[in-house]
């Protein structure tokens, strides 16, 4: 049976269109309680279903939040997504998700398919780049999110702007301090470590890699040590086992050498990296902590099941979803004038970096 028609509700009602219209979806002009009673109960008969997009239009809000994130299979991003669900929930809101691969082209056409949708807000959760490949997409994603926030929309992002922004208002961030963290996790993991240190890292020009390993260098530092080897690679498992396969095969040849070599400490800058690293030297036949010390960063909730337990940092990533949900007008937090919030994370100090048996403290 064909759906019923608000102009039919109107004319069982006995009222105009526009009435049906101002009664059904919420617009600020509303009639008399009459005669709203009138029009509920004429739709409720014919079964009528209201129009999303016309609601929308008259209450000036979609009741829609898009989420852009790189990967949703990502403990991290699901935390995070967990979060703007929350808020969106307690907004009474509908949550999209856009998964992109983390290119700033995927963030701009996911960014242009949520504003088509009137979007009430859009977050954005992952690393920026400065990457020479990525000025392009940059620049377009920027442009895309300006557009959007002087038409009235509002932006909650996660970790660093997004590069190129210019817009005034409309942009919220929730900053993390990776420098500082980092520092403090090379600091500690240095009081009980006697041997060198490796970073695995991600492509150099990645924000946030690049803030952790800029961290950890320091925290090495004032230490007294010398600074890390860094090893590049993606910036996801793949890439932590890629070079856990070659740190591996070094840590065997050092271990074949009649003086032997103390073992390394191994600080990847996100913790499946690290899942992968661990991975990768389990499959040569080494073990954490005796044959290598690891440690992460952020405290994946898939950290419960790993073992030997991992050091990483704890970053309230939930928190750091539902703070980057925009709340309301006004400018204040959650707002749309161009605010900032801060979040901290905690060094969580375990058995993947604690001393070898018969190993120095």
């Amino acid at each position: 049976m064909a759906a019923s028609t608000l102009t039919e509700v109107a004319r069982l009602a006995g009222v105009s269109p526009a009435t049906a219209s101002r009664v059904l979806n919420g617009s600020a002009r509303t009639p008399g309680p009459e005669i709203a009673e009138r029009v509920r109960k004429a739709a409720e008969s014919l079964g009528y279903v209201p129009n999303a997009q016309a609601q929308g239009l008259a209450k000036s809000s979609s009741g829609l939040i898009g989420l852009i994130v790189h990967d949703i299979a990502d403990p991290y991003f699901s935390a995070i997504a967990r979060g703007v669900q929350a808020a969106a929930r307690e907004q009474r809101k509908m949550l999209l998700l856009a998964t992109t691969g983390g290119t700033p082209e995927d963030e701009q056409a996911a960014a242009a398919a949520f504003a088509a949708r009137r979007a009430d807000s859009i977050v954005i959760a992952g690393s920026r780049s400065t990457r020479p490949q990525d000025r392009d997409g940059n620049a377009g994603l920027a442009a895309e999110l300006d557009r959007y926030c002087r038409n009235g929309g509002r932006v909650g992002v996660v970790g660093h702007p997004v590069v190129g922004a210019e817009a005034p208002e409309g942009y919220h961030v929730v900053a993390v301090p990776n420098e500082d963290l980092s520092a403090e996790l090379a600091r500690e993991l240095a009081g009980n470590h006697s041997g060198s240190f490796v970073v695995i890292g991600g492509p150099e020009g990645l924000l946030t890699s690049d803030d952790r390993i800029r961290g950890f260098q320091r925290g090495l530092e004032s230490a007294g040590l010398a600074p890390a080897e860094v090893l590049r690679t993606g910036f996801d498992r793949a890439g932590g086992y890629e070079a856990g396969t070659l740190l591996a095969g070094r840590i065997k040849a050092a271990q074949a050498t009649p003086s032997g070599a103390s073992r390394p400490c191994i600080f990847a800058v996100n913790d499946v990296m690290a899942i992968g690293a661990a991975a990768a030297l389990r499959s040569e036949g080494l073990r954490i902590p005796r044959d290598a010390a690891v440690a992460g960063f952020d405290d994946i909730e898939t950290l419960r099941d790993f073992r030997p337990a991992l050091s990483t940092v704890r970053l309230p990533l939930e928190e750091m979803g539902r703070l980057a949900v925009p709340a309301g007008v006004g400018g204040g937090p959650g707002g749309d004038g161009g605010t900032t919030v801060s979040v901290t994370g905690e060094v969580m100090l375990r058995r993947s970096t604690q001393a070898a048996a018969g190993a120095p403290a």
